[in-house]
């Protein structure tokens, strides 16, 4: 019987520490939108940017309106910046507002994603 109530008020004990870390953990972090214009161009580029900007660390979540060619970013203002989310994406091939597509990703794009592609 003594044992049952160390072990439940060790588990307890765990317990209420591990969610007193877990809400000063998160008390830091904040989560930002963006909007970053790209040079997109259609289904291809869209599913490119998505699916490489979904595992960069920090991002909860992207959006690329092709009409538009903006990327709209959720992300952890802990974890990522804006201008390190830039150049993710220039390093995918695009351009993303003043920074410029990385000149050797862009070369490896379909010719349909390359800025000078004819309109679909």
């Amino acid at each position: 019987m003594k044992y049952s109530v160390k072990i439940t008020g060790a588990f307890l004990l765990l317990f209420v520490l591990s969610v007193f870390g877990a809400t000063a953990y998160s008390q830091g972090s904040k989560i930002e939108t963006i909007q970053i214009k790209t040079s997109a161009m259609c289904k291809q580029c869209k599913d490119r940017i998505e699916n490489g900007m979904a595992y960069e660390k920090g991002v909860k979540d992207v959006v690329l309106d092709v009409e538009t060619k903006v990327v709209t970013i959720r992300y952890n203002t802990k974890s990522t910046t804006p201008e390190i989310l830039r150049k993710k994406i220039s390093r995918l091939g695009y351009d993303a507002d003043e920074v410029p597509c990385d000149k050797a990703a862009y070369d490896k794009l379909p010719p349909c994603c390359k800025k000078d592609a004819p309109k679909h």
